[in-house]
């Protein structure tokens, strides 16, 4: 379902590319991250989860820029991760200000077991488009969400090309 939106071309174009982007995004999403309640664990709380999994220990504003939230909802998810034993905050010896996080062996156990699912949904998930398109709509989406080639041309969402 398109915008019903009465602009003109280049408008509902756009509309109707971007309604098509944001529902598959949260379907897809919809049907990965469904599983999560197995773990009792919400999107966020998965994501810093995978990011220290993957990254190693990391600062709270690394975190929150990761998987992008904000510093103070990152303070929230670690806050809830470290009362159920899977993270834990070791303050910096050079600064005190900076506490970085790290995954407990609690937590590396549980993501350690659970991501190969994850992992595997997304697989499923992608494998509707041959590797050729899952490249193509990588590239398109990064281009899209960094606004590459838009601002090196001119262009903007601003004013009309």
């Amino acid at each position: 379902m398109g915008t019903k939106f009465k602009g003109s071309k280049e408008e509902i174009r756009a509309l109707d590319v971007f309604i098509k982007l944001i529902r598959a995004a949260d379907s897809v999403a919809s049907r990965v991250e469904s599983h999560l309640g197995n773990i009792e664990l919400t999107v966020s709380q998965f994501g810093v989860l995978e990011a220290l999994f993957h990254l190693g220990p990391l600062y709270q504003k690394d975190l929150a820029r990761k998987i992008l939230k904000s510093t103070g909802n990152i303070t929230m998810v670690v806050d809830n991760l470290e009362k159920r034993g899977l993270v834990e905050r070791i303050r910096d010896t050079e600064d005190r200000r900076h506490l970085s996080v790290r995954l407990t062996d609690k937590g590396t156990r549980l993501i350690r077991a659970f991501f190969p699912k994850h992992a595997g949904r997304i697989v499923r998930e992608m494998s509707v488009l041959n590797a050729s398109e899952q490249e193509q709509l990588g590239a398109l989406c990064k281009r899209v969400g960094l606004q590459i080639g838009a601002r090196a041309s001119g262009r903007t969402t601003d004013r009309p090309s």
